[in-house]
């Protein structure tokens, strides 16, 4: 397959970084419709290592181009750089991690339970854990999606399977990182109001992960089950939802954006193949 390749004078270091770790073309898709500013229909491949092979969380990293991420069942956090290969620090025995988020130097991640770990370095590189439990739920609660709100200045939970919600409905909680207390219910997210717009009343809506888009301040939110990206506002209103290729992307479990608004999604392997990160770069000045 061939590399789509854009004038080198514009493109991201990021691109640069997944082409030399061995990347290729996905080629076409059967992308019905591309989200503004974004082609679908081409992106930058990494193909990921074994260890790599239940990728479930990723944050962009903007000093140097590279990409953090988690594990689902593994406690280790990973670094994908440009020259250094893979890095990686262990920071738990295991557990469910579903995401993770970068603040500040700091990383946040996410339990399927809403717990969430704060993970940051100290002078010998190693990884201090700080853990904040979950106490707004029920405790059959489950969450694969936390993301950083700078308009509200706290991160916020979507719930995947929570006791409250009925099948037309999500709930979403927030945790304030300064404080480390959790709050209730920000907003809804509206499940009917997808299912409706794509001619699917009956859909239920299971997402896997979810980030704010730093060029036009849009939620965009990935449903692995459902096979969506779907586009809204902060506060949870349906601006557009897409249906997304089911073998470009056969289980995307994490969404980030670089600061030019390069969208980096990535799939674990689902036993076939190998896991790997998507790149698709912001094509509107």
């Amino acid at each position: 397959m061939q590399i789509h390749i854009i004038n080198r004078l514009w493109l991201p270091a990021l691109i640069i970084l997944l082409i030399s770790m061995g990347c290729g073309s996905r080629g076409e898709s059967f992308v019905l419709e591309n989200p503004d500013g974004y082609n679908m229909k081409k992106a930058v491949q990494m193909k990921l290592p074994l260890d790599l092979d239940e990728i479930s969380g990723i944050a962009y990293y903007p000093p140097d181009s590279s990409v953090f991420a988690i594990n689902d069942e593994k406690g280790w956090l990973y670094k994908i750089s440009n020259g250094r290969g893979i890095m990686h620090w262990e920071f738990s025995k295991g557990a469910d991690f579903e995401d993770l988020v970068l603040l500040d130097s700091i990383f946040y991640v996410l339990e399927s339970s809403g717990n969430i770990l704060r993970l940051s370095f100290n002078a010998q590189n190693s990884i201090a854990v700080q853990e904040y439990t979950f106490d707004k739920g029920t405790g059959k609660d489950e969450f694969e999606i936390l993301y950083y709100d700078p308009g509200r200045k706290k991160m916020i939970l979507i719930c995947k399977d929570c006791d409250l919600d009925k099948k037309h409905s999500l709930s979403t909680f927030a945790f304030d990182p300064t404080t480390g207390q959790y709050e209730d219910s920000p907003f809804t997210i509206n499940v009917q109001e997808i299912a409706h717009s794509l001619g699917d009343d009956k859909m239920k809506f299971k997402p896997s992960a979810a980030s704010i888009n730093p060029k036009n301040g849009l939620l965009y939110i990935i449903s692995s089950i459902n096979k969506l990206l779907v586009v809204m506002d902060t506060d949870g209103k349906l601006v557009k939802a897409y249906r997304i290729d089911p073998v470009v992307f056969k289980q995307p479990e994490g969404i980030s954006f670089s600061p030019t608004g390069g969208m980096l999604i990535s799939n674990e392997s689902a036993d076939v193949g190998v896991a790997d990160i998507l790149f698709y770069p912001y094509l509107k000045p």
